[in-house]
């Protein structure tokens, strides 16, 4: 049942859609108060604006909602009858439904409301659900709501008098712009001045100017703003909304009209996470290609098609300066590839210049793979090596006294390398020799006496200790361990086992001369098959890279070894250069063996080659 027309609440909702007569805010907001005006006065329970572009299109789609929020519950027999609804009020200009009678006799209606919008292209119509009322009753409350169906119309109408009035404004504001900007030399001295003056005009907290550079928007300027940090949170936000309206190449504002087909997520997004309310993304083209996103943020208000159609004409007039600028500020390396393309052009022909020339370079390149070449070398890891290596290892139980060498030390022959605890041998020295001393006088005492029997056994005990004592002292003698050439120390590190035990035949160190030494190169299984007798081979140690030595393949084992689950081949290399004083053996680095000239396109391609011969078995 409707509402009675003396009510409070009826007076309200006239009221309201008296005042959207003179409505100049966002259509989103128009839309929603006018259609919660008309679930008012019809006392509906339920209320929708649908809409459908071109008289072709069976597709309608919502455009508003009232109650906004209402749950769709029970609503399914509306939900069915809203198409027949809408295309029946197209032709009457207004269409009642009964739905579902109720339980005290009364009905729920349907009833569809043609509007209109004074725009040819796209057809309007506000539906709404009538609950427990009788058919009198819906009449009258249809008969209500179309005296309001022709608001829509006269607001569009009154926004367009508006415009007309504002209109030599705009224009004024437009050619001062464009005039300022004309007036500037550099890139981005002239997009500070667009978006200070965009931000200005439009009543904008801020705008920002993106420019497509290798695919994607990077940001350029930020009104009343000289310096931004690139990875800011805010910036890539920024850039993700720039790249929406760019990739769909359309004008997007934020919050669009319910049913609007463009994709407005990043613009959702970032209003929700900087508080930005109101946002609108403008592309700027050059032939009809977008080029760049002017980025409009506002707080107070809503874009409307009043703003978004200044900043198209603002857009359009000030993007062929901004591209233009944009191409004279580049380095000298874009700049020259851009007159390269175009000098290019003249010769091969202005369409498609660089996919001339590519086929131009490839088709040399490939002359070049099959027919050039180089000298092919096979590379292999290396250890510098010595034939005379020596160990010198603990000549008897004992305690390491001292250590004079490392590794990585040069000694001399004769040079003391390490030296054992001799306190242990000075006391049995000292023992040994005073048996001695006893024994000897126990001996001549015994002949003294012409005691033969004990004179003889004294005697042995004396050489016994006489033995004993030589042992000693030979051992005092090797205590000192003394390098028997000059050598290189290879291992023994023992500075840090001072005062520790060693047993006989401990190995302490290894030492090697450094009067012959060799290249030992490792080369894998499936280049040995390429190396010959006498090649040519260059060496560069790890330590110093910078220089080569050459050496010449005197010996390739006939047997593999494994190594990191591969197969290898060792080759000894004669060095054909006197030894630098820095070479130790053990030092690595990386050789090249010489095996003959090859074409690139066998040096880029054999390995690949051999691995699909294998895997096909051709």
């Amino acid at each position: 049942m409707s509402m009675r027309p003396d009510s409070d609440q009826f007076r309200h909702a006239l009221n309201q859609l008296a005042e959207l007569k003179h409505f100049k805010g966002a259509p989103s907001a128009f839309w929603q108060s006018y259609l919660d005006a008309m679930v008012a006065i019809g006392h509906a329970r339920f209320g929708l604006i649908v809409r459908r572009k071109g008289e072709g299109n069976p597709d309608w789609r919502k455009v508003i909602s009232s109650p906004a929020n209402a749950s769709m519950d029970g609503f399914s027999a509306f939900l069915k009858s809203i198409k027949d609804l809408c295309e029946a009020s197209l032709a009457e200009g207004e269409s009642l439904k009964e739905l579902a009678a109720t339980k005290n006799g009364r009905t729920d209606f349907g009833l569809a409301v043609k509007l209109e919008t004074g725009k040819t292209t796209e057809q309007w119509v506000a539906v709404f659900l009538l609950s427990n009322t009788d058919s009198a009753a819906a009449e009258e409350t249809a008969k209500l709501l179309i005296l309001a169906s022709c608001l829509p119309a006269d607001v569009q109408q009154f926004q367009k008098t508006h415009q007309n009035s504002s209109a030599a404004m705009e224009a004024k504001s437009v050619i001062d712009t464009v005039v300022m900007l004309d007036s500037k030399a550099r890139f981005m001295e002239m997009a500070m001045s667009f978006v200070n003056e965009l931000a200005g005009q439009h009543r904008c907290q801020r705008v920002t100017l993106g420019w497509a550079k290798g695919g994607y928007v990077r940001l350029q300027a930020i009104s009343h703003s000289d310096k931004f940090e690139g990875k800011m949170e805010a910036v890539n936000d920024l850039e993700k909304v720039m790249e929406e309206a760019f990739d769909q190449d359309e004008e997007i504002y934020w919050p669009p009209l319910d049913g609007e087909t463009v994709i407005t997520r990043d613009h959702e997004r970032f209003a929700a996470t900087h508080g930005s309310p109101y946002i609108c993304s403008v592309p700027l083209r050059i032939d009809g290609e977008p080029q760049g996103i002017v980025t409009l943020e506002r707080e107070d208000e809503a874009f409307v098609d009043d703003d978004l159609r200044l900043l198209r004409i603002t857009a359009d007039l000030a993007t062929p300066r901004l591209a233009d600028l944009r191409d004279r500020d580049r380095w000298f390396g874009a700049r020259w590839a851009t007159g390269c393309r175009r000098l290019l052009g003249k010769v091969l022909g202005p369409e498609k210049t660089w996919t001339k020339v590519l086929a131009l370079c490839g088709t040399v390149a490939l002359a070049v793979l099959f027919f050039g070449g180089m000298t092919y070398r096979v590379e292999a890891p290396f250890l510098l090596r010595t034939e005379n290596a020596s160990f010198i290892s603990t000549p008897y139980d004992g305690y390491i006294a001292d250590v004079q060498a490392e590794v990585g030390d040069i000694a001399k022959q004769g040079d003391e390398l390490l030296a054992l605890d001799t306190r242990n041998l000075l006391l049995e020295e000292a023992s040994a020799l005073a048996d001695l001393t006893r024994f000897l006088r126990e001996e001549e005492k015994a002949r003294a006496e012409n005691q033969l029997a004990d004179m003889r056994i004294y005697e042995a005990r004396a050489e016994q200790a006489r033995v004993q004592l030589e042992i000693i002292r030979h051992r005092l003698e090797q205590a000192t361990i003394n390098s028997p050439y000059d050598a290189f120390v290879i291992e023994g590190d023992l500075k840090k086992r001072l005062g520790a035990p060693v047993k006989q035949g401990d190995i302490l160190f290894k030492i090697a001369r450094l009067d012959q030494l060799y290249v030992e190169a490792k080369v894998n299984e499936r280049d040995i098959h390429e190396i010959q007798m006498d090649a040519p081979v260059e060496i560069a140690f790890a330590s110093q890279p910078k220089h080569k030595f050459p050496a010449t393949v005197v010996l390739i084992e006939p047997v593999a070894t494994t190594e990191k689950n591969e197969n290898v081949f060792l080759i000894r290399a004669e060095l054909e250069t006197v030894p630098e004083e820095w070479w130790r053996p053990g030092m690595g680095g990386v050789s090249k063996v010489e095996v003959g000239h090859r074409s690139f396109f066998w040096i880029i391609f054999h390995r690949t080659i051999d691995f699909l011969r294998l895997f096909f078995w051709l």
